[in-house]
């Protein structure tokens, strides 16, 4: 079973890890840098997506830990 994209996301005054389609976040964190490290530990550990949303909920960075079907040349 392949693990779901990681995303940081708002909650209050403090910032939230969770997965693609889940609803509730894996942890809370005071800080946005916190919650970015933990999430990207687990992307990169499941082979997924990352992405980064701003206070406003939009997406404003997205990193990619998977297997690159179409890997540039060089």
């Amino acid at each position: 079973m392949k693990s779901k994209d990681q995303h940081v996301v708002p909650r209050g005054n403090k910032w939230g890890v969770r997965s693609s389609g889940a609803e509730k976040v894996f942890r809370l964190y005071g800080t946005q840098q916190e919650a970015i490290d933990q999430a990207r530990e687990r992307a990169r550990r499941d082979g997924v997506e990352l992405y980064i949303h701003g206070r406003d909920g939009r997406i404003r960075e997205r990193s990619s830990y998977g297997r690159d079907s179409f890997p540039p040349k060089g």
